[in-house]
């Protein structure tokens, strides 16, 4: 890494604006209980948690990014959607709450059953009712962004003037967002003498993955970005990547090489939203060793990937790993069974 790449990824970034709505740099902490644990590599971890409003999250830094167009435009309604217990939307409620603007979801239901009692009630869903948003109840059908679409033209209609985040804020626009990550990644390390051999994240709607792989292309080339599939379909996933990465470079100016996209099957569990054995095991590590909590649809499938991988001898002891915490704490509430039977 050198402070030149860091610069010109820097400069790259400079010409699409930022709205202001996270609190940046976020922290590069140590996780050395938990590298001792699994006995190597040293890790540690990007609290991409803490990036601001309404408990945080990797979604944020892409709205810091995205909002800008929708505020130039001078729309008055933010329209998105997701799972009931959707991080991303929760996200988008609390950035349309910052900024002043009126906030309509669509919420899927059917791409899983209900977890528990309170899945509806609780958490992210809470949140969102909370933030202000107006809920949209519509049926999944495997169109991420189908009823997200409608629901905007129907406010339209009615005299809105609407702006389409897209499901996961995943787009190019969003992953040129993401790329900043790698140049705060980059320069806490260089400040560490740390020279990490992997960023590794949970990985779904691909637009973190592909900003991750084009902002290392500028200022981490030795450094592997590793997604771990959460949505139990990973070659829809790295196709994802690859879209929203090729274009993501080509509005930064840069190189997009497909074999720089690497998504690991085989950490999801049963199905999208059904955490497993190994996702229970490394939010209670999380906790316990670091006091760092996750949830069980993103990034505690991510920890557990990464666990997974240590356990099978990916890195040594003396290599640098970094985990990306892409926040998602509240969804944590609704799956309280798992950690509290009683």
């Amino acid at each position: 890494m050198s402070a030149d790449a860091v610069a010109r990824l820097t400069r790259a970034l400079a010409r699409y604006p930022r709205v202001g709505l996270c609190t940046l740099p976020t922290p590069l902490e140590p996780m050395t209980r938990l590298s001792a644990h699994l006995g190597g590599p040293r890790l540690w971890v990007k609290r991409e948690d803490c990036t601001g409003p309404g408990f945080g999250g990797n979604k944020l830094r892409k709205l810091d990014y995205v909002l800008h167009e929708a505020l130039q435009a001078g729309v008055d309604t933010l329209v998105s959607g997701g799972v009931v217990q959707s991080n991303s939307q929760r996200q988008v409620a609390a950035a349309a709450a910052k900024l002043g603007l009126d906030c309509h979801l669509a919420v899927y239901h059917g791409r899983l059953t209900p977890p528990s009692p309170e899945y509806g009630r609780t958490g992210n869903a809470l949140l969102n009712r909370l933030l202000g948003a107006t809920l949209h109840d519509v049926p999944w059908n495997g169109d991420r962004n189908g009823a997200i679409r409608d629901l905007a033209a129907n406010l339209q209609a009615r005299g809105a003037k609407t702006y389409v985040v897209p499901y996961g804020v995943s787009n190019p626009l969003g992953a040129v967002g993401y790329a900043s990550t790698v140049a705060e990644i980059a320069q806490q390390c260089a400040a560490l003498g740390v020279e990490p051999r992997a960023i590794v994240h949970c990985s779904g709607s691909a637009g973190t993955q592909a900003g991750l792989v084009v902002g290392a292309r500028f200022c981490l080339p030795t450094t592997r970005i590793v997604g771990i599939d959460i949505d139990a379909e990973p070659a829809r996933v790295r196709a994802d990547v690859l879209t929203y990465g090729r274009a993501a470079a080509a509005l930064l100016d840069q190189p997009f090489d497909d074999a720089d996209v690497e998504v690991v099957a085989g950490h999801a569990g049963p199905a999208y939203g059904v955490p497993h054995e190994a996702t229970v095991e490394a939010i209670r590590l999380a906790a316990r060793l670091e006091a760092l909590i996750l949830d069980p649809v993103y990034s505690g499938k991510g920890l557990a990937g990464l666990i997974a991988l240590i356990r099978d001898g990916r890195w040594s002891a003396d290599d640098d790993v970094v985990f990306l915490h892409t926040g998602g704490t509240p969804a944590l509430f609704a799956y309280r069974h798992l950690f509290d039977p009683e």
